[in-house]
């Protein structure tokens, strides 16, 4: 698999495989819920460091957003697929809510 055209069913098919290499397995969803909101903290503090009004200690490196989102991202597929969530159809699902709810709220680029 190329791993630059991945799917989110391609994601979710690696994270579990990766997750079924140990005993351990999934962990309960509330636990990856704890998880997910350790690593979106760990996030808000590189975007504030980055973009926000505190900057980074001198000691604390370079910026790791997309080391953050990586792991953001990880812990979302660990809940789906704990869950059976189809992340494609969730997210083919949000988009059409989306589209119904916020067809007016924005306005339109013009072209």
């Amino acid at each position: 698999m190329n791993d630059s055209q991945w799917t989110l069913q391609d994601a979710q098919a690696a994270v579990d495989e990766w997750i079924s290499q140990w005993e351990e397995g999934y962990w309960p969803p509330l636990s990856n819920l704890a998880r997910l909101t350790e690593e979106v903290g760990e996030l808000a503090r590189e975007i504030n460091h980055t973009h926000g009004a505190k900057p980074a200690g001198d000691d604390e490196g370079a910026s790791r957003i997309a080391d953050e989102l990586g792991d953001v991202l990880f812990v979302v597929i660990t809940l789906a697929n704990s869950l059976d969530v189809d992340l494609d159809e969730a997210l083919q699902s949000v988009l059409s809510k989306y589209g119904v709810r916020d067809a007016h709220r924005f306005t339109p680029k013009k072209s």
